[in-house]
């Protein structure tokens, strides 16, 4: 058997400028990311019999790949021409509408996990490349920045235009949770109402935030002023009272040092920044990974 994990990531600043509608429009995107101790697993093991099986949220048995309704597994065993086989997907948390790119979080382990099984020995960055390309077959409208800000170690600013640069940063140190809304939605959906060009003024507030490393108090301004914009961007970001309610929440807390919602938005988690936490609620402490994708024998 052979099991992969990748992070899941949180997205700081820049994103939807890692859309691919967007760097048509003005050549490049940038985001600021970073993966976290949170976790996507796919296993492989080979089956001596005709059968594919999928296990995930539901159980797959087919003889053709052409039939698995799974998209990450469909399209994983036909890009690699793999055989028949077990492919069983988990979590660490609930990641269904999570705005932390599961989708990709898995997609980059389960290519690591082949790669392993076709003793392919792939850097991270062509793990992370080969998986976005893939997860594009069925999911055009996925970022740039995802597979990369899963599959890569560390907290890192990224630009996105055509090739990715990469610059490994240190952000500053304080606790960080996450807070699950509860409120489940398609990021697909979301990012169909995304606004473009409302999304320009965040490449400045990237640039400026990476100026501001060494300045917590105007790195944590920047990041509330780029989490104002990201807002405006589509009318779906904050799309109920409950989330209004919530960020007006976690604004008025003084201990809070910066918070957003992960991803798309309209639910999912928010990213809580602070010191000491008071707000309440189910919060789950994170931290930064720095090793990126793993796989291994068992």
């Amino acid at each position: 058997m052979i099991i992969s994990k990748c992070p899941l990531r949180v997205s700081l600043v820049g994103g939807s400028t890692d859309l691919q509608s967007f760097i048509d429009k003005y050549e490049y995107g940038k985001v600021i990311s970073f993966p976290i101790s949170l976790y996507t697993y796919i296993s492989l093991s080979k089956r001596y019999d005709d059968n594919y099986v999928i296990n995930y949220t539901k159980i797959e048995n087919v003889k053709s790949p052409n039939k698995i309704k799974n998209d990450i597994a469909r399209e994983l065993i036909k890009y690699f021409n793999l055989p028949p086989l077990t492919i069983a997907f988990n979590a660490d948390i609930p990641t269904t509408g999570s705005g932390l790119a599961a989708s990709s979080s898995y997609m980059v382990a389960a290519v690591a996990a082949a790669c392993k099984f076709r003793e392919l020995e792939w850097s991270q960055a062509k793990i992370c490349k080969i998986a976005h390309e893939i997860e594009l077959k069925f999911n055009p409208l996925t970022g740039y920045q995802d597979t990369y800000g899963c599959g890569l170690p560390s907290s890192k600013l990224m630009t996105f235009n055509g090739d990715i640069d990469v610059k490994f940063i240190n952000l500053p140190k304080y606790k960080m949770f996450l807070y699950d809304t509860k409120v489940k939605r398609s990021s697909t959906n979301i990012l169909k109402t995304i606004n473009i060009e409302k999304s320009y003024p965040l490449l400045k507030l990237v640039d400026e935030t990476y100026k501001s490393l060494n300045n917590p108090s105007k790195f944590f301004k920047l990041l509330k002023n780029a989490w104002d914009t990201k807002k405006k961007t589509s009318s779906n970001i904050l799309n109920d009272n409950y989330l209004i309610d919530l960020d007006n929440q976690f604004s008025e807390d003084s201990n809070v040092k910066f918070h957003k919602l992960c991803g798309a938005g309209g639910g999912g988690y928010f990213l809580i920044i602070t010191n000491k936490l008071t707000s309440g609620g189910e919060m789950i402490e994170i931290n930064i990974n720095n090793k990126g994708v793993t796989v291994w024998d068992v």
